[in-house]
């Protein structure tokens, strides 16, 4: 990940609070260059956030009751805390993405990541401890009586502590808070994408879609991607080309086999290629009136040994799948996804 912050455009604030161990954070002008990061159109209800933060926003927000707190108000906070550096430091001692002061970290930290260790640099727990606080700090706010948007009070509570939002009933009197506010507010819209697939029942087909459905706007990789996530691709043949330019060798991501794989690992250990998943499942045939979500499809130039593309049926005739080269996991409708007179069929696996 590359980001460029001019120093002149920082402003770092400390806050003087009887309330000990808050977060801190640095205040981006508007105009500082944005980071820069791989990902595609948005799908998923998020955009614009680099990969190593998707799957956790998403998860954080999800597992938040408060609707309020969506995956697009996670990342400006995150962009604004830190334009998504995990080794952002403060001068006042506040780590990571989330910009966590010691104290507060002792309150909100966990291993969320499963490597071990609860840290502020790992962005895992990084993003589930903002998500916590901010879920409670929402919570807060609705209860509490005061004037105002919840999530403007949850985010003044963030930067000020709620012990300042209780003192003066509403965002502190602070221009650092009040800014802070103000900016990541208005610039959520930049990282909203398409509404979250919606997913409903339980079994193996549902539970695959819902973590596939994790990966909406990773990028295509031709060869990448795997059982524990995507990866680098490469180029061979036709694929992995556009415009002439080999570019999977430096693209992080799935390609359609790989996403299917990588969804029903390690319940089910379907093999790697779009034609191998067919044989493995072509038993249990399912005609496409009766399509349930997580249901594979099949697109071939002609017969079984040419099969080309796999996707997984998402419901409401549309299909999760990674299309091509140049374009990322998307939710797409079944009838244009890939040529329909190239349909196959679909397995249930």
């Amino acid at each position: 990940m590359k980001v460029l912050v001019r120093a002149a455009a920082a402003v770092v604030v400390a806050f003087t609070l009887t309330v000990v161990g808050l977060v801190a954070m640095v205040l981006f002008d508007d105009d500082a260059e944005a980071v820069e990061v791989s990902g595609g159109d948005g799908a998923g209800g998020l955009k614009g956030v680099p990969e190593e933060f998707r799957t956790w926003i998403l998860k954080a927000a999800e597992e938040c009751e408060q609707p309020e707190l969506t995956p697009a108000l996670l990342a400006a906070q995150l962009y604004q805390e830190s334009r998504f550096q995990t080794r952002a430091r403060s001068h006042v001692g506040a780590l990571g993405a989330a910009q966590f002061m010691p104290g507060t970290w002792a309150t909100w930290g966990r291993d969320s990541d499963g490597n071990g260790e609860a840290s502020p640099w790992d962005a895992g727990d990084a993003v589930m401890a903002q998500g916590r606080m901010m879920c409670s700090l929402i919570k807060q706010a609705k209860s509490s009586g005061y004037g105002g948007d919840a999530r403007s009070l949850a985010l003044a509570g963030y930067n000020a502590g709620w012990g300042a939002v209780e003192k003066y009933r509403g965002i502190p009197p602070y221009a650092e808070t009040q800014n802070y506010v103000k900016i990541i507010l208005s610039t959520m819209k930049r990282f909203e994408g398409p509404d979250r697939l919606r997913i409903e029942g339980s079994g193996s087909g549902p539970d695959a879609l819902r973590k596939a459905a994790g990966r909406l706007g990773t990028p295509y990789a031709y060869g990448g991607g795997g059982p524990q996530g995507p990866s680098r691709g490469f180029c061979s043949g036709g694929g992995g080309y556009r415009g002439g330019t080999c570019v999977a060798d430096d693209t992080v991501g799935f390609d359609c086999s790989s996403l299917v794989q990588y969804a029903y690992w390690p319940d089910l250990k379907l093999p790697r290629t779009a034609a191998a998943q067919y044989g493995a499942t072509s038993d249990r045939a399912v005609s496409r009136r009766k399509l349930k979500p997580g249901d594979l499809l099949f697109w071939s130039h002609g017969g079984s040994g040419a099969i080309y593309h796999v996707a997984m049926y998402a419901g409401d005739g549309n299909v999760l799948h990674a299309p091509r080269t140049g374009k990322t996991v998307e939710l797409a409708p079944l009838t244009t996804a890939m040529p329909d007179a190239d349909y196959y069929g679909a397995t249930r696996p």
